[in-house]
């Protein structure tokens, strides 16, 4: 170590932030140490450090525009610039473009001294990157913001706190399955008169290699800070490839990594940023590279695919598409249900791995504290829902956000003619950013009948993934057939997240039944304040890793253990 950062100062600084993450994953209760309210911060922490005010952060933010993003790292062989903000203003940023064949050797040279370190003081280093992450989390708001297209206020909470969070989590695991095993043992075997057989053996936690985390274009940081953080506490390099759509919240975070493994004493260059410049295709040229022995990838099912298949080398965690579904069987809050399903189809425009997209509803119709409501009326009623929720265009605004990429624009616009349009999109204007493209979501009308999903080669269009702010209205002819149907599109195109609404126990039996034997996270009758699409760190499980949707889940052991494995060695006492 050098005198910038001791371990000992360290462990007294982040020791008990770990315990209660400890203790957290343990008992699964609601904690966070990062405050998800704008106004918690611009004055100094918890630990007296000072934080970014909204403005401070704003202008920090505005500082890096037009400009070359500076890190220092070897190998940089040029500049390269891919962003464009969904919202219309100019970003400019510039950033090193990597000769990996230079980079490549650096990251590994480095990973001796972390790996000696142990994994305490690895899960300090990280809980440090963490904490200066979290005081700029206005900055990273704004990054995540127009790099995403979502709103500010989802940015500031997804991209900041709640991915903080995320990633201590995996900080949290990798501590407690590295620590599972003592780190020295001695063993003594009774030889009846004879001495004893007596050894000393020590166990050490061995990184895998280099770690490729691959970016994903609408959660940069929520979804690539578990794959870092667990790589990194585990004592593997890691290199960063953000999606070229969304490159400066990862690398903000790189340099912000780099600067305290510097002050720690180690190699800065165990954490590292590979952009690519336009249409280069580096993920594919990276993935197949022999250093790289862990990847983390979040994004198409076709890439995803391509991974696990030709990335033999590597241990490959992949979040892909999958088609999320609710039941409808019946509800005892009918207006609930409609406001918390609006919500959660409109939640920035639908550009979530875990919003509902097929909605399965029995076209005799539902049970509700309302009275029986038929098919059309739950579709009605639901479309007028989302339209009183997005009626207002600054309200609606802060709440869609932006639509992320073309290809979004694209599916949403040939939505129509999927089927009976019950909720048409509109665009909206927002009110600082004009040139912004802002859509309500689509609701489509679609049959159910077996005749169109029960065939190997069923073309029915809701029984593919529509990325962003499309959903279908599926008539289906009874509860029972909507849970075969259920268990059908989990198996075959997965599932991040399932829901249902019913006060019949039996019904509740049949769903919870179908989503344990498929493998899919369920949640029931949500009315109030929480949603189907979002999970809470320490608590929820985001993904199960036992369906197509995903290879993984964020987070639990089974996430960090492969990353590292456990080396022995005996000597005679």
């Amino acid at each position: 170590m050098t005198a910038g950062l001791t371990t000992a100062q360290l462990t007294e600084q982040h020791r008990p932030t770990l315990d209660q993450a400890l203790e957290a994953i343990r008992t699964r209760a609601y904690w966070s140490p990062h405050p998800e309210h704008p106004k918690a911060y611009g004055e100094p922490d918890a630990s007296g450090r000072p934080t970014l005010s909204p403005a401070d952060g704003k202008a920090a933010f505005d500082a890096l525009r037009g400009k070359r993003f500076e890190l220092d790292q070897p190998g940089a062989d040029g500049w390269t610039a891919t962003e464009t903000s969904p919202y219309g203003i100019e970003l400019g940023v510039e950033y090193p473009h990597p000769d990996i064949e230079v980079l490549l050797p650096a990251m590994r040279a480095g990973m001796p001294a972390w790996r000696d370190a142990g994994p305490e003081a690895r899960a300090m280093v990280c809980l440090e990157i963490l904490t200066r992450i979290s005081a700029r989390s206005h900055e990273f708001a704004h990054a995540v913001m127009h790099t995403s297209g979502q709103a500010y206020l989802m940015a500031f909470q997804a991209g900041g706190p709640h991915a903080q969070d995320r990633g201590l989590e995996a900080v949290a695991y990798a501590f407690a399955e590295q620590t599972r095993t003592p780190a020295d043992a001695e063993w003594t075997k009774p030889q009846g008169k004879r001495d004893p057989l007596r050894l000393r053996k020590t166990f050490t936690p061995v990184p895998r290699g280099i770690a490729l985390v691959i970016g994903c274009n609408t959660f940069p940081t929520w979804n690539g800070y578990p794959g870092l953080f667990a790589s990194l506490a585990t004592g593997n390099a890691v290199l960063v490839k953000p999606h070229p759509r969304a490159v400066l919240p990862l690398a903000m975070t790189v340099k912000v990594a780099r600067e305290v493994l510097r002050e720690a004493g180690f190699d800065p260059n165990l954490v590292a940023l590979a952009a690519e410049r336009p249409d280069e295709g580096l993920a594919k040229v990276l993935a197949v590279r022999p250093e790289i022995r862990v990847i983390d990838y979040t994004g198409s099912t076709a890439f995803g695919d391509w991974l696990e298949t030709h990335a033999r080398q590597a241990q490959v965690f992949t979040e892909k598409a999958g088609v999320n579904t609710v039941v409808i069987d019946s509800t005892d809050d009918y207006k609930g249900m409609l406001d918390n399903l609006a919500f959660s189809l409109s939640l920035y425009c639908g550009q979530m791995c875990t919003t509902p997209q097929n909605l399965l509803i029995p076209r005799d119709g539902i049970d509700t504290d309302a009275g029986p409501k038929s098919y059309d009326e739950v579709v009605a009623d639901l479309a007028a829902a989302v339209e009183r929720l997005l009626g207002d265009d600054a309200r609606a605004s802060a709440l869609l956000g932006a639509i992320v990429n073309p290809g979004v624009k694209e599916r949403l616009e040939a939505a129509p003619g999927l089927g009976s349009t019950a909720l048409p999109s509109r665009s909206v204007t927002h009110p600082e950013f004009p040139d912004a493209t802002v859509r309500t979501p689509v609701l489509v009308k679609a049959d159910g009948a077996r005749k169109f999903w029960e065939a190997a080669d069923a073309e029915a269009p809701y029984l593919s993934e529509c990325f962003g702010p499309v959903s279908f209205a599926v008539a289906v002819d009874s509860t029972a057939e909507a849970v075969e149907l259920l268990r059908r599109t989990i198996r075959d195109k997965g599932a991040m997240t399932v829901g249902a609404y019913t006060t019949s126990p039996d019904a509740e039996r049949l769903i919870e039944e179908a989503c344990l034997e498929e493998c899919a996270q369920l949640s029931l009758n949500l009315t109030g304040g929480v949603y189907v699409n979002q999970t809470a760190a320490f608590s929820d499980f985001h993904g199960t890793g036992g369906n197509p949707s995903a290879s993984a889940t964020l987070c639990d052991g089974a996430f960090v253990a492969s990353r590292f494995r456990m080396v022995e060695v005996r000597r005679p006492v």
